[in-house]
């Protein structure tokens, strides 16, 4: 969208447009060994899609501040939610991508149910503040590896001795490269409960989950 910069100037002068957020991800603090950052943190994007999503940011702002419309960045971190979270993937019982693997490597990952993304987004419309960037994550970083364990004893919990061994951990450790950094990073929550007053629906990766499964109904026809 930002490669027909003259008509969205247009539309947002023209329109009555009042408020425009853009949702970055976290991935753009890159690496700091594990260390707590916050908004003030600054990014150093190790990867090209990282790089392009603070060009995206600054990008946007820029744009909004020439139409004077107030902008303002989220960085989430790993979305889940229904259809998407470790409980889905498990239930699929299909190969983990590669992607996916890697993952596996950090100790330390953030994410953020989509409810609460919803709420983050909504708080900012009623309280808009320009150019402001805010990090959108739960309270707890925890490592893929401990979500997927977690995930796969709530399933077998639920339906016992319907899931086979395909996407385990062990699988993922083995194509690790050696040598291979484990250092993330994990962010800060607390601008958006300090100064949106968001109060997080799912704070931790283990009550989002298990709201998940509770809605999952009989996914292997176990009568």
């Amino acid at each position: 969208m930002l490669r027909h910069k003259e008509l969205l100037k247009k539309r947002l002068k023209d329109g009555n447009l009042q408020w425009l957020g853009y949702l970055s991800s976290t991935g753009v603090y890159g690496d700091s060994g594990g260390a707590l950052v916050d908004e003030e943190f600054p990014p150093s994007p190790t990867t090209e899609l990282a790089k392009a999503r603070i060009a995206a940011e600054e990008g946007w702002l820029h744009l909004a501040c020439d139409g004077r419309v107030t902008a303002q960045i989220f960085r989430l971190g790993g979305i889940y939610g229904p259809g998407r979270s470790a409980v889905d993937t498990i239930l699929k019982q299909e190969p983990l991508s590669k992607g996916q693997k890697m993952r596996f490597s950090r100790h330390y990952t953030s994410r953020i149910h989509v409810a609460d993304i919803c709420q983050a987004l909504k708080a900012s419309i009623q309280r808009p503040s320009p150019g402001k960037i805010d990090n959108v994550v739960d309270d707890d970083p925890a490592p893929r590896e401990q979500v997927f364990k977690f995930a796969r004893n709530l399933v077998e919990e639920k339906w016992p001795g319907h899931i086979s061994s395909n996407n385990s951990a062990e699988e993922a450790k083995s194509l690790i490269p050696q040598g291979a950094s484990r250092g993330e990073k994990r962010v800060s929550n607390k601008r958006i409960k300090m100064e949106l007053g968001v109060r997080l629906l799912y704070p931790t990766y283990e009550c989002g989950l298990r709201s998940i499964i509770e809605r999952i109904e009989n996914p292997f026809g176990v009568s």
